[in-house]
């Protein structure tokens, strides 16, 4: 069997495409695969994430392509995909997330803690500014665009000092450059960070039996809960939220943290739930947090990033 495999022409698509197609051949030894490289929206619009309105702008074309059978199934980065996608479609596989964690690269190998005073710094995450920006409020924070090698040649130009990127990009590319890795309390990662999804049409069978092969059960029931979070207060771009679960033999562990637009108010909530029910755990959390006040620091996010469009 030969399957067509939808996935952005990106370096990393590419290679965490492959890497998808090297894990799939080892228990699928005689099926074929074969890479369309789609464009997306992302790909070709420059602008900061957040100042575009619209979700999935790294997987809308994709998916259309799996839903009108020019593919067999997609390739994301799962932090991409939005909690809704077309009706025709399933989250099929969820294979073992790489790490959830974000780095640190400088052009004089500084870390975050002793770059010097006034530096800029590059990302192009919301949720990454405001972190940058309440341990280190003396650098400047600037939006950078590109793909992962494009934006650390930034960083050895002139523009930038340093940026921050997902550890798991770095790995998957097998990136030579110097990092240091930022903790998990103080960068609380995107829902989703470091793991990759898999989509199939929801009537393809065959093809969702043959991706379930290299599905990551503790990866899938991780993934669910900060989904469920996410969708529940409707994070995005937008509104920054971090979220990460972890799971051990019977429960799991769903940490979140909400910033307000000035980094001065956090709101974090920590909630241990039964493995069987990690959608229930995330809309705990969502609860929990809405009882914070998370929709007023919704609104304010979202009122701040309407300002900067008009700007």
């Amino acid at each position: 069997m030969k399957y067509l495999v939808g996935a952005r022409g990106s370096q990393l698509s590419v290679a965490q495409t492959n890497w998808v197609i090297t894990e799939l051949k080892k228990v699928n030894p005689d099926s074929e695969y074969e890479i369309k490289t789609i464009i997306t929206k992302g790909d070709t619009d420059s602008r900061p994430l957040f100042t575009i309105d619209q979700k999935g702008i790294f997987e809308k074309e994709i998916d259309r392509a799996v839903a009108q059978k020019e593919v067999n199934f997609a390739v994301h980065s799962l932090k991409d995909v939005p909690s809704e996608i077309d009706d025709s479609l399933i989250l099929a596989c969820i294979p073992k997330r790489e790490a959830v964690n974000d780095v640190f690269i400088s052009s004089d190998g500084s870390s975050l803690e002793s770059i010097k005073e006034g530096a800029v710094i590059g990302t192009s995450s919301l949720r990454r500014a405001v972190q940058v920006s309440r341990k280190r409020p003396d650098v400047i924070v600037k939006p950078i665009r590109g793909n992962i090698e494009t934006r650390i040649k930034k960083v050895f130009g002139e523009d930038y000092d340093a940026v921050v990127l997902a550890q798991a990009g770095i790995t998957r590319l097998g990136v030579d450059v110097k990092y240091f890795p930022l903790s998990i309390d103080d960068f609380s990662p995107s829902p989703g960070q470091g793991a990759i999804a898999i989509v199939a049409r929801k009537d393809d069978s065959q093809t969702i039996s043959m991706l379930k092969t290299i599905e990551d059960a503790d990866s899938r029931l991780e993934i669910e809960a900060e989904r469920a979070l996410s969708d529940y207060v409707d994070s995005g771009c937008r509104f920054p939220v971090g979220a990460y679960a972890k799971s051990n033999d019977s429960e799991i562990i769903l940490t979140v943290s909400a910033f307000s637009v000035d980094g001065k108010k956090l709101l974090k909530v920590n909630i241990t739930g039964d493995k069987k029910d990690p959608k229930s755990l995330g809309k705990s959390a969502g609860e929990e947090l809405r009882e914070k006040g998370v929709n007023d620091l919704a609104l304010n996010w979202r009122e701040k990033v309407e300002e900067w469009n008009k700007t």
